[in-house]
């Protein structure tokens, strides 16, 4: 019966997507020393730090981060982080236009500042919009609509914008 669990597990495990094999907990270093002010990306449910050291972005209610060239999500704004590949990162963050990258990459010099950036095919492929993406895109267009200031959930009820 042990047999049986063990090659049951270990086909699983062979069989899983390349995708879900994900590395969590990986160093990307970006050291913020709190949670950085968020604005909205203009026409977006976007919001990216202007004051961080680094290319820091939050979307459905999660954390992203393009460091040399890779991207990152975590659930916080200081991880754990988990890489991403380029065919699963959201089509609203490759949508961004360079101006609201912190610190882009210098590949990106002359690139016009109010367009996104030239991501290759492979960027975007496979993402899909969850259900709790579209859900959050919704209420977070109704709060700004409402006269608020975009402020991403979670972050007003702290006070932090």
């Amino acid at each position: 019966m042990k047999r049986l669990v063990l090659g049951a597990f270990l086909m699983a495990a062979l069989a899983m997507p390349a995708h879900a094999q994900v590395r969590v907990g990986v160093n990307i270093g970006i050291n913020l020393p709190g949670p950085p002010a968020f604005v909205v990306v203009p026409g977006t449910p976007v919001y990216y730090a202007p004051q961080a050291p680094a290319n820091v972005f939050f979307y459905a209610n999660q954390y992203w981060v393009l460091v040399n060239g890779a991207w990152y999500v975590g659930p916080t704004w200081n991880g754990p982080w988990a890489v991403v590949p380029p065919a699963y990162v959201p089509a609203p963050i490759l949508y961004v236009p360079v101006r609201y990258y912190r610190v882009p990459p210098p590949a990106w010099r002359g690139w016009r500042r109010e367009a996104p950036p030239r991501w290759e095919s492979r960027y975007g492929r496979d993402w899909r919009e969850e259900v709790h993406e579209r859900n959050w895109r919704e209420r977070e267009d109704h709060a700004v609509r409402a006269g608020g200031r975009g402020c991403p959930p979670g972050l007003a009820k702290q006070g932090r914008c």
